[in-house]
């Protein structure tokens, strides 16, 4: 129990909320993308909210990187999280109540993983 008399998610409210943010965050990808990752996990903190992603890339972006051209992917999915930011941040804030703050997201080529962090607003 915190000191804190700030409200806190229950256990059930948080692994609901986890598996809210994962869903929304894997649909958002798949809707724009055409494909989502196969694997997502939505790992909540009290300052937080971190979704590591897993085998993001489409078939074309796993050609561009076979080709040495990472570089083009990781520049693409950069600008795909400027332009997502508002919808993903809406998705963790509708599961979480709380307002985010900032966003981060990074590609990482080799292991094929993404991770998007959310830094909310104090409560």
């Amino acid at each position: 129990m915190s000191s804190s008399t700030e409200p806190e998610l229950t256990t059930t409210d948080r692994g609901s909320a986890r598996s809210a943010i994962a869903n929304a965050i894997v649909r958002l990808h798949a809707e724009h993308f055409g494909r989502g990752p196969t694997r997502a996990r939505a790992h909540i903190n009290e300052d937080f909210v971190l979704v590591v992603l897993e085998d993001v890339f489409t078939t074309a972006e796993r050609t561009l990187v076979a080709a040495g051209r990472s570089d083009q992917v990781q520049a693409t999915r950069t600008a795909f999280a400027d332009v997502m930011r508002d919808r993903f941040s809406a998705a963790v804030e509708v599961a979480c109540g709380r307002r985010v703050r900032a966003y981060f997201s990074q590609t990482h080529i080799e292991p094929e993983m993404a991770v998007e962090l959310f830094v909310l607003e104090p409560e």
